[in-house]
């Protein structure tokens, strides 16, 4: 048996996400921080979890006491009639529109009201947890809320559930250090406030939850709150569960070697097919999926390339990878794509990157001449003596016939082209 503790960052119910084509702005409401409460209700009812605890900023802002307070209201009475308590401190958001809502939802907790650490203690499956709770008393603090603090820990695990900013001493938002966090005497922290989650671990309990769906394409990535199950007194196990409805995410496409800008379609449905795929295994797949796409490589396809993109993105605002129900459009496009490198031109130089731009000619060549052998025969030579470093020894024996070591030496000659090129560009400019 374990007790299950799901901790929940930054909702900010009332929000809408932004960045949306047009046909999924008007139904943003189904892709909202409600929606991933009530998934996140639903996810804690199947799971049997004890309790869920939120970290502030629960509600966005005061003039959504009575939509954010339906949607609240509706979550914490299920939670409440499947024998899940809740409770929660206030950040700045919602410093004065959470403390209304909770004296109408006696299922909600509020703890550390008024900036007052306050501990909550619950025994369950014959485990003992303790959160120590501080709320934010109004909208900035320029104080650390751990300044004299000293806990008086009860048995069992003792977390702090805090709403602040962290190691930023000039904040308005009750700056704290790591310092006095790993100082305080408790086994971990649950943090809100930043929206992008800390990586948590067993052995260091501590950091921001982030914010339970993204928001806008600067919150991209994993979004939900965590599973913590305590067993013999101490944290068995963390888990983080992504059940957003909309998420943001950045893709880099690689136009290099394309071969005409049509090929853009392909290659991108195929990244996508790479996307979907680990997507699709997350504890909740999302409705919709937002791509910031920047194009990068050397082609000549770039333009080309862009204006097939952008009218895809102009037009149906949907990519579709195949495989999953998954909505995929592409939010914005960033070009960053760079000619491609001119070897024959490059070859007529007498200087080391012209000497370069010759070698990787004769290997692209079809013929068999003696300088192609030798250059092969060299590199081979220069592989193998790397390969036979006692480091590598466990690999195995490389297979080094002349498709692959051209191949070896062509990547690697490119890149030192590549370095080169901009070094000269840079002298240039200066």
């Amino acid at each position: 048996m374990s007790l299950k503790l799901l901790a929940v960052g930054d909702m900010h119910l009332g929000r809408r996400p932004s960045r949306l084509p047009d046909d999924l702005t008007q139904q943003g409401g189904e892709l909202s921080p409600a929606v991933a409460w009530s998934r996140l209700v639903d996810a804690a009812i199947d799971e049997d979890v004890d309790v869920v605890a939120l970290a502030g900023d629960v509600v966005e802002r005061e003039d959504d006491f009575y939509e954010a307070g339906r949607q609240l209201h509706a979550g914490v009475a299920r939670l409440a009639s499947a024998g899940i308590r809740v409770v929660g401190v206030a950040g700045n958001h919602d410093v004065q529109v959470l403390p209304r809502l909770v004296r109408e939802l006696p299922d909600f907790e509020l703890i550390g009201a008024n900036g007052q650490w306050e501990p909550w203690s619950l025994e369950q499956a014959g485990e003992t947890l303790t959160l120590w709770g501080w709320s934010f008393p109004r909208k900035q603090v320029h104080d650390s809320p751990l300044a004299g603090q000293t806990f008086q820990r009860r048995p069992g695990l003792n977390l702090g559930l805090l709403h602040c900013d962290r190691d930023q001493p000039g904040s308005h938002y009750g700056p704290i250090s790591s310092a006095e966090l790993r100082g305080a005497g408790l086994d971990g922290w649950l943090l809100g406030h930043i929206h992008k989650p800390d990586a948590l671990s067993l052995e260091n309990p501590s950091g921001y939850l982030g914010s339970v769906s993204g928001m806008d394409p600067g919150e991209a990535g994993d979004r939900g709150p965590w599973l913590l199950q305590i067993e013999r007194g101490r944290l068995a196990s963390l888990e983080q569960w992504v059940l957003a409805p909309i998420r943001f995410e950045p893709l880099q496409l690689d136009l290099t070697e394309l071969e005409e800008a049509e090929a853009v379609r392909s290659r991108l449905a195929e990244c996508l097919r790479q996307i979907d795929a680990r997507i699709s295994q997350s504890f909740r797949p999302p409705d919709a999926v937002g791509l910031r796409v920047t194009l990068n490589g050397r082609s000549r396809f770039g333009k080309q390339a862009l204006a097939i993109l952008e009218s895809e993105r102009q037009g149906a605002n949907n990519v579709s990878p195949g495989g999953s129900s998954i909505r995929y459009f592409i939010e914005k496009l960033i070009p960053h794509t760079l000619p491609e490198i001119p070897l024959a031109e490059l070859a007529d130089r007498q200087d080391p990157a012209g000497l370069l731009a010759r070698r990787l000619l004769l290997l692209d060549s079809d013929g068999d001449s003696e300088a192609r052998r030798r250059l092969l025969a060299e590199g081979r030579e220069r592989l193998m003596a790397r390969a036979r470093d006692p480091r590598w020894q466990g690999l195995g024996e490389p297979s080094l016939d002349d498709a692959a070591v051209a191949d070896w030496l062509r990547q690697a000659g490119r890149r030192l082209l590549e370095q080169m090129l901009r070094q000269q560009d840079g002298g240039q400019a200066a």
